[in-house]
């Protein structure tokens, strides 16, 4: 995890996230130690999903939590002003629950379907990402099933990055495969 989550920052990854839904405790905090420092001298933070207490024992620079997850004015407690706290919503309900003082960022998603992660609900498109993005004055994340092909798109929604797993972790070159990515949402941008 640590070789491609460094290969992903040198191809222009902005910020990595340990999402480890099977691993003791003691196995998640060796592998965020060991992704920590691999990524920290390159200028990226590590977030850990949905466990702040791996967070703290790691020395992470901050928390993914979802909806069922430690509430964000627990982990801001937790974990002090200085750390990045991010929340995920799938829904235009979830969305108005979000304390927005106590986090940083929110992904907005599923956007599209993904082997990634059971994902319940159907996946709410461009369009419901469009309606739940103009909701936030925050940085924004869509997520689920961005790939090449689409990630520009979701930009245009509004949102200031997208979140993948396979487009990068299952290429053959992941530092290529973030490259070509990052180049994608830039442009963009634009």
């Amino acid at each position: 995890m640590a070789d491609v989550a460094e290969a992903a920052v040198r191809g222009g990854a902005g910020m990595v996230q340990l999402r480890d839904k099977t691993s003791s405790t003691r196995a998640m905090i060796d592998a965020a130690r060991e992704m920590k420092a691999r990524i920290a001298p390159l200028g990226a933070p590590l977030l850990i999903n949905d466990r702040v207490d791996i967070a703290l024992a790691a020395g992470a620079d901050g928390v993914h939590l979802g909806q069922t997850d430690m509430d964000p004015t627990d982990a801001r407690r937790l974990l002090g002003g200085d750390a990045i706290i991010g929340v995920t919503v799938h829904s235009l309900a979830e969305a108005r629950g979000v304390a927005i003082d106590r986090i940083d960022y929110v992904s907005i998603g599923g956007v599209f379907a993904t082997a990634s992660k059971n994902n319940p609900e159907p996946p709410i498109g461009v369009a419901g990402l469009s309606e739940i993005a103009s909701l936030f004055d925050l940085p924004l994340v869509a997520i689920a099933g961005v790939k090449r092909h689409n990630a520009a798109a979701l930009i245009a929604c509004g949102v200031a990055g997208v979140a993948v797993i396979s487009a990068v972790c299952a290429a053959p070159d992941p530092r290529a495969a973030a490259h070509r990515l990052r180049a994608i949402v830039d442009c963009a941008k634009r």
